[in-house]
């Protein structure tokens, strides 16, 4: 029913503004057309100016609104960066933003059909077309340099010291794997995948994989760098880390890496945003099927301490696939008899 209203409305809606259309036709063959035209872009010259103005206003106050209230600042020292050059990007559009539309709408207003003159018209113009190329593809040029360079340093081979994590993506959740005291992963094998006791295919000849552990979350120290290798068990997602400004393919059968060094504790962060609920999100950034909205981890960053104590709590999953066996019961020993007493009863 309110599907049939709605379609009622939007109908009422379109003959409402066909009979609007209608009268001004009737209005201006009874002034002359001429008149008529004149006094609609006097109307419409004037509206331009307030739009303008309205519009800037509402800009502003959009931006003075939400500025800082979407993500805060970000998490991660290499975000901090790409923090950065988004601001530089901004100001830069905002500035031709605010001359271009100032220009399109006061020329509107200013130049509008007037009795005595003529539209000046010019098929080409070299110097104008210079202008209005070379210097936006020099601006240009330097942002996606500055881009490159950031996406380089996240995608560059990541310090020594920086603890190892495995995301591997699959319809519709998030597999996380932790290499134990050795620090390395052991080695994997798509062919040995199994969703119950073998998610990611590790290869138990490895002895590397030993001590290994898998969980949902993903959990990182707080400044200290943290490589991440990404892979899918199915098809293309995204690994999105929106609040440290980074996000990488997760591509079946091509594992990509990026590393990145946390500041901010998942606690710290409650008090600065005012959220006792607040978490960090490992989010998929690509369309990868119906069950797509859901796919969703939580990312926990903490203190060295704290990180070894939960770790130190998570079970390998080695142990899962291969449970100890049963201990036999034992059969129950009947107690010793004392020959000596038993001679004496009988004498």
């Amino acid at each position: 029913m309110s599907g049939f209203l709605a379609v009622l409305v939007v109908v009422l809606i379109f003959v409402v503004i066909f009979q609007i259309a209608k009268a001004s036709e009737y209005v201006s063959i009874l002034k002359g057309e001429k008149k008529s035209r004149e006094q609609s872009n006097r109307i419409n010259g004037f509206l331009m100016v307030v739009f303008l103005v309205l519009g800037l206003i509402g800009v502003w106050w959009c931006h003075d609104l939400f500025e800082g209230r979407m993500l805060g600042k970000s998490a991660s020292k290499q975000g901090e960066g790409i923090d950065d050059l988004i601001r530089v990007t901004f100001i830069i559009t905002i500035i031709v933003f605010v001359i271009t539309q100032i220009l399109l709408f006061w020329f509107a207003f200013k130049y509008q059909e007037k009795d005595g003159r003529k539209a000046f018209y010019f098929p080409h113009n070299n110097k104008l077309e210079l202008i209005w190329t070379v210097i936006p593809a020099i601006v240009l040029t330097v942002l996606v340099a500055f881009g490159i360079r950031h996406w380089l340093r996240i995608t560059s081979e990541a310090p020594k010291d920086a603890m190892i994590v495995e995301v591997t993506g699959s319809q519709f959740e998030w597999i996380v794997r932790y290499p134990g005291k050795d620090g390395q992963l052991g080695r994997k094998n798509f062919k040995l995948i199994d969703k119950a006791m073998n998610p990611v295919g590790q290869d138990w000849a490895d002895s590397l994989n030993t001590d290994d552990a898998i969980a949902g979350e993903l959990h990182v120290v707080v400044n200290k760098n943290v490589k991440l290798i990404i892979g899918s068990r199915d098809v293309v997602h995204d690994v999105g880390l929106s609040h440290f400004r980074l996000k990488m393919d997760a591509v079946p059968g091509i594992p990509t890496t990026l590393w990145f060094t946390p500041t901010i504790t998942t606690a710290e962060m409650k008090k600065q945003s005012g959220n006792p609920d607040f978490v960090y999100e490992l989010s998929c950034d690509q369309m990868c099927g119906s069950g797509h909205y859901s796919m969703r981890a939580v990312i926990v960053v903490e203190t060295q301490a704290e990180y070894d104590a939960w770790l130190a709590q998570q079970p390998t999953q080695f142990a899962q696939a291969h449970p100890a066996p049963a201990a036999k019961p034992v059969a129950p020993v009947a107690p010793a008899v004392d020959s000596t007493k038993t001679v004496a009863l009988a004498h």
